[in-house]
């Protein structure tokens, strides 16, 4: 129920009807108990207001808007294998081993195929996790409908069935919030390959997440002949990063024009891409470099962008300068 609209509709009938809109609504809650005995609509009534608890709360339309724009993010995110030491048992005497030096131990040709599996367990997480949200829409939509039904007997009827209905969508909702953080890597084969006499080392493989790179499109502005660019990330790293940057002529109209295009890489989030044509658009995409563990990355962000006009052609004598003193346009600056 939307108590805002409610509220303003209240307002109007006080000022433009005699009967107030809470007259009105008791006179439809009177007309509903004439449907039920005493006991059978205090019943109702408690039931009522307990699924409305649970739609305004366990189920409301701000969560449901606050995780589908996690599920968003989560789809622009960049997922990678994370390994790491396994705790050890009490009395085990195996020396803790560092991440760097189990890549080291570890068969690449191995981890390829565990990279693999990191990429289907990460797409099969964000299908079941779009379904798991799709089940909590559809379930609050019926519920929903249940409870602006004007007659109350079907309600009290189907009350079973509400209460079933209630305990799917939570634990819906507890698999959908366990599911949102990515989590281990099902293993089935050992990732060491014999060492010898040393003692294999405890590892686990975990998926983590990174925050998409998106481009910051108040401060990336284009110039006449070069473009400054901006981007950043939600949550910063604790070490740099490496970007690459990509950029592209849009509608080359000649062989040379479609050359303007490169791959460039980046160890900060700005650059300037200079030597371009003027009042021309091009798009620019920037995500970060290839690295050994990446197993899943659906997405990156492109921004386009026009160049300015050039100068007309043959001079203006409005715009000339004094003699010895050099022309200037604000992209010079």
């Amino acid at each position: 129920m939307n108590f805002q609209v409610t509220g303003l509709g209240l307002d109007k009938m006080k000022l433009d009807s005699p009967q107030s809109f809470l007259d009105q609504e008791e006179a439809e809650e009177a007309e509903d108990r004439q449907l039920l005995e005493p006991e059978a609509w205090r019943t109702y009534v408690e039931r009522r207001n307990a699924l409305r608890e649970f739609l305004t709360s366990d189920l409301s339309p701000q969560l449901l808007k606050r995780h589908h724009a996690r599920m968003e993010l989560l789809r622009k995110c960049s997922y990678y294998i994370e390994i790491l030491p396994k705790p050890l048992a009490l009395g085990d005497q195996n020396p803790l081993v560092l991440p760097s030096t189990m890549f080291q131990l570890i068969d690449p040709w191995k981890f390829q195929r565990m990279k693999k599996v990191g990429t289907a367990q990460t797409q099969i997480q964000l299908l079941l996790l779009g379904d798991l949200l799709e089940q909590l829409d559809h379930g609050r939509a019926a519920l929903d409908s249940l409870l602006e039904s004007p007659d109350p007997r079907p309600f009290l009827a189907g009350w079973g069935l509400v209460e079933r209905r209630l305990a799917d969508l939570s634990a819906v909702m507890d698999s959908f919030l366990a599911m949102m953080v990515p989590g281990r890597l099902h293993i089935k084969h050992r990732l060491v390959s014999d060492v010898g006499a040393t003692k294999i080392p405890h590892i686990r493989l975990m998926l983590s997440t990174k925050m998409p790179v998106m481009f910051d499109r108040k401060e990336s502005v284009a110039y006449q002949d070069w473009v400054s660019l901006r981007w950043f990330v939600t949550i910063q790293p604790a070490v740099p990063e490496q970007f690459e940057l990509r950029f592209k002529l849009l509608d080359p109209r000649t062989q040379q024009e479609c050359l303007q295009c490169g791959i460039i890489p980046v160890a900060a989030c700005t650059f300037d891409v200079r030597n371009l044509l003027p009042n021309r658009s091009y798009r620019f995409t920037v995500k970060r470099a290839e690295s050994y563990t990446l197993v899943y990355e659906p997405w990156r962000d492109s921004l386009t962008l026009q160049t300015r006009p050039g100068p007309p052609e043959g001079p203006a004598p409005s715009r000339l300068g004094k003699p010895g003193l050099p022309l200037t346009t604000p992209s010079e600056r």
